[in-house]
């Protein structure tokens, strides 16, 4: 699709342990805690068209991407959910991205089985999978009228 990438990181990071962090972002759902993000994008009103990556944890919307969403004014800008997750879907986790843009225009969401980090499994799109990922995404990009291809 062209554009930036930017990764979303917080200013104190999630412990390295995956019980750890599982309890720490159970209870930051729990109490509504958004952590302090360490990334800044100073020039995100050039852009009328944002992508938004992120896991399902616990079948909800990752702490860092609310914290992400409330960091910045997305009225008036398309925004573009795609997530990966271990197998259990999306969960709540496009509703929450509606309910935080709600002055955006939201489009259809991709979602695919990723990473089981449980079992430290972090990538589980490679190799084969790699092209099957690559042809869904296109698919996708197509419905929702955002193909580069198709659109010059």
């Amino acid at each position: 699709m062209g554009g930036e990438l930017v990764a979303i990181e917080m200013q104190k990071p999630y412990p390295a342990d995956y019980k750890t962090t599982v309890a720490q972002v159970a209870n930051e759902n729990e109490s509504g805690f958004l952590p302090l993000l360490k990334t800044k994008i100073e020039n995100i009103d050039q852009y009328d068209t944002v992508f938004v990556g992120f896991p399902t944890w616990g079948m909800a919307l990752p702490p860092p991407i609310k914290s992400f969403l409330r960091q910045y004014n997305f009225k008036g800008k398309t925004i573009v959910p795609f997530n990966t997750n271990a197998g259990y879907g999306i969960g709540s986790t496009f509703d929450t991205v509606k309910s935080l843009c709600a002055e955006s225009k939201v489009l259809e969401g991709f979602s695919m089985k990723g990473g089981i980090e449980k079992e430290g499994v972090l990538l589980a799109i490679k190799d084969g999978l790699r092209k099957q990922a690559e042809i869904k995404v296109i698919a996708w990009l197509r419905k929702i009228g955002l193909n580069k291809k198709d659109n010059g």
